[in-house]
């Protein structure tokens, strides 16, 4: 068998097979399929056995080397942990307390942030029609990068200027559309008129594909190079671009809440983290802060 998200041919066990089937009944997507099935292919070849096999005092040592040998990411972590969690606890039902136990430290880190003349630097020097506009578009509307990829020519709504976002966790939102962004949108559809994707993986420079919509690990790439092309120094991801687009919306005066549902962000308090990156809270600092450090 070849998974969607998995280049290389696998095979498939009967206990592969049962965690597939349900991850799909519980509704998880194809990439969280993915990621949950390399972290127990990863505990698998650890100890040399079938994940069905490993004890509960073996996969305590297995946690602790990740944490604290590979010194693994959170990101990483947390896939690692939820999804060999999801094997022992709803694939082969068992009810041990070290799956309880262990947890992915959370990191309170604030997102990079480009400013405006920052954004307009990277992305211009863009290449590739298919990647500048997939990104512009990321910025415009604050997507994640899946979401720009993936966006189709009926989720565009002309008359409403409003986009459907097919979002994470199959929960569809709405969010407006400039007039440049719509206009950059016609324009870049009458260039190739290949529905259903607006995107089209057939578009990508040297791609083998012909099918679906474009490759994110191309447009982390093109978006990347750009950055470098750009002589911006900032740690940016295409993510950058969404915390940025949040950022600058909250600098123009638009409600939390409504920046909220743009975003959709389930708790307020996600959002939050945007009014500590706003020039105008800098702004409000720097006079009482030069009282306080004058003639120092």
């Amino acid at each position: 068998m070849v998974h969607p998200l998995w280049p290389e041919r696998i095979d498939m066990t009967p206990l592969r097979k049962r965690m597939t089937e349900d991850l799909q009944l519980k509704g998880y997507s194809p990439s969280t399929q993915c990621g949950y099935l390399l972290a127990v292919q990863k505990l698998a070849r650890h100890y040399g056995k079938s994940p069905a096999e490993v004890s509960e005092e073996e996969l305590r040592s297995y946690f602790l080397h990740l944490a604290q040998v590979e010194r693994c990411a959170r990101s990483t972590l947390k896939i690692a942990i939820s999804g060999i969690r999801f094997l022992f606890a709803v694939t082969l039902q068992k009810s041990w307390p070290v799956l309880g136990l262990i947890r992915a430290c959370k990191e309170k880190k604030l997102p990079v942030v480009l400013s405006r003349q920052e954004v307009r630097s990277v992305l211009g020097c863009v290449r590739a029609p298919v990647y500048r506009v997939c990104l512009n578009t990321i910025y415009g509307c604050g997507l994640r990068i899946s979401e720009g990829a993936a966006v189709q020519v009926e989720d565009v709504d002309s008359q409403r200027k409003v986009l459907r976002v097919r979002g994470k966790g199959h929960k569809d939102r709405q969010v407006p559309l400039s007039e440049p962004t719509l206009e950059s949108l016609r324009a870049f559809w009458k260039l190739h008129r290949s529905a259903p994707w607006l995107f089209p993986a057939r578009l990508q420079p040297r791609s083998p594909s012909q099918d679906g919509p474009l490759d994110v690990i191309n447009l982390r790439y093109a978006f990347h190079t750009a950055l470098e092309q750009s002589g911006v120094k900032k740690a940016a991801t295409v993510h950058s671009l969404r915390h940025s687009y949040a950022t600058h919306l909250l600098e123009a005066g638009v409600h939390l809440r409504l920046i909220q549902e743009i975003l959709g962000h389930r708790s307020p308090s996600t959002t939050a983290i945007y009014t500590h990156l706003t020039a105008e809270v800098g702004a409000q600092v720097v006079g009482p802060l030069e009282v306080l450090t004058e003639n120092l």
